[in-house]
């Protein structure tokens, strides 16, 4: 068993869809290989065989190993509620609520989940890639450090440095990096990946060749910088993609606590679809559908969506024949009340919902984590396949679920109002598969019928593209050596 270790000069330096492409290639060339992320912060998580939690980029990077995500492979993930506090989710289950501070000091004993995860995962896998998170040279956050040195020296494994290109000061970045990290640490690096180049090599070579002086190490590859490429995100909520003239207008309000918006990526695809996303301080436009995104902190998005002038917007909206749909905690915002007693979200208390399904919310101890599949409940003369996955501390009550969306195996889920203008459901990856898709999108109003790109395949297209670009640009007999090196 190998562990190869990838980590940044920054977040968003590529870490992930690095790991990705590696473990693509991996697999590609017959090596039993799993994905690894000793500690994450996100909001996009998925649902992982064991019924655990974890990082939607790590449950995408076991795609590309052709394996089921499990929770040994991101063994600890923090979801952000505040600005200073975040769940903390400890091999796939709820650990509890911490404070920063609260988890620097913890993050010794996490240590050891994480080690134990990395441990049981290596006994079923020759090859490990394992992934860092935000930068090596963070001075502040290395004491007790299992993001990255921490861990890679805890396990005694080769690490790569992937720095991005297209941000600019790459070799800065590389440079100032391998000063700022113990020399043990700086032994540990056994080279660089520089990600998202544009243009000809050949002006680049003069900076690789000084970089390779100045350090020592080699630069193992350049990564072409890839248009048009839609995977599941960690935190950055991508823009739209193009769409054809008289698509449908679909708006989605971004709150400070979003979580999963991956949900959308598939909306982004489609060629019947301009989707645009609205942060802080934009102005609302018209739109023919309003979709509220997850939630990991509901009534303070829900605040935070009466703030910017949202609940008006979406009463004028309806008023004006527009479709709204929620999802996760968008579709709990729609009800008349949400009730958190225990303060698992935030602040005890109660907040007055947008009161347009007649349900209540109310927080509850126990997540639901679950990966389900079924029909969609539509008026139409064939079943409609669904799948997707629940990520979820409510339960909601009311007379609004007598009229549900979907069928999961014995029991409904979501609701629509009876003038059929506001929906919604529980289920994250609702629009994944094409047939969902498609039905859905003329209910909220496409007019044309477009081809509905499925998503399932799409992604992993995305993933061989990746793996393409890692095989035509790295030295990719090195990078084997590394992996099989005992």
């Amino acid at each position: 068993m190998t562990t190869l270790m990838i980590q940044g000069t920054t977040s968003d330096a590529g870490k992930s869809t690095v790991v990705a492409a590696l473990c693509r290639w991996l697999a590609r060339q017959g090596v039993s290989v799993a994905p690894f992320k000793p500690q994450n912060m996100a909001l996009n998580s998925a649902v992982t065989a064991d019924g655990g939690e974890i990082g939607r980029s790590t449950a995408l990077q076991a795609l590309a190993c052709g394996i089921e995500p499990h929770s040994d492979m991101n063994p600890v993930l923090l979801k952000p509620q505040s600005d200073r506090g975040a769940q903390v989710i400890l091999r796939g289950q709820v650990h509890g609520n911490m404070d920063a501070l609260d988890y620097h000091a913890y993050k010794a004993e996490a240590r050891d989940s994480v080690v134990a995860a990395w441990q049981a995962l290596s006994e079923r896998h020759d090859v490990i890639v394992a992934e860092g998170a935000g930068s090596p040279a963070e001075i502040n956050l290395r004491t007790n450090d299992i993001a990255n040195m921490g861990f890679a020296e805890a396990i005694d494994c080769p690490v790569l440095l992937v720095g991005d290109i297209d941000k600019g000061g790459v070799f800065a970045q590389l440079v100032g990096t391998l000063a700022l990290v113990s020399d043990s640490e700086r032994a540990r690096i056994q080279g660089f990946v520089i990600n998202r180049f544009r243009g000809d090599r050949a002006l680049l070579e003069p900076g690789l060749a000084w970089l390779g002086e100045r350090t020592g190490k080699p630069v193992l590859g350049v990564l072409p910088y890839l248009h048009g490429l839609v995977l599941d995100a960690e935190d950055a909520v991508g823009t739209r993609s193009d769409s054809e003239p008289g698509a449908l207008k679909v708006i989605v309000p971004v709150p400070p606590r979003i979580s999963n918006h991956n949900d959308f990526d598939p909306l982004r695809l489609h060629p019947g679809v301009d989707i645009r996303f609205i942060g802080s301080e934009q102005p609302i436009p018209p739109a023919d559908v309003i979709l509220l995104p997850g939630s990991k902190s509901t009534r303070s998005d829900l605040a935070w969506l009466r703030a910017q002038g949202w609940e008006r917007a979406i009463h004028r909206h309806l008023r004006y024949g527009g479709m709204v749909y929620g999802i996760c905690g968008g579709f709990q915002m729609l009800g008349t009340a949400l009730h958190d007693p225990a303060g698992l979200e935030g602040e005890p208390g109660s907040t007055p919902g947008l009161g347009l399904l007649a349900m209540e919310t109310r927080m509850v101890v126990g997540k639901q984590l679950e990966n389900v599949a079924g029909r969609l409940l539509l008026e139409t003369e064939r079943d409609i396949p669904v799948t997707g996955y629940e990520i979820h501390n409510g339960v909601t009550t009311g007379e609004a679920l007598e009229r549900p969306l979907v069928r999961l195996g014995d029991r409904n889920d979501g609701a629509i109002s009876e003038d059929g203008q506001v929906m919604g459901s529980y289920l994250h990856g609702i629009f994944d598969h094409p047939d969902a898709c498609t039905s859905l999108l003329q209910i909220l109003g496409l007019a044309s019928t477009p081809p509905t790109i499925d998503y399932h395949q799409h992604r992993q297209q995305t993933l061989d593209r990746l793996a393409d670009a890692l095989e035509e640009s790295t030295d990719t007999d090195a990078l084997m050596a590394l992996v099989t090196s005992a």
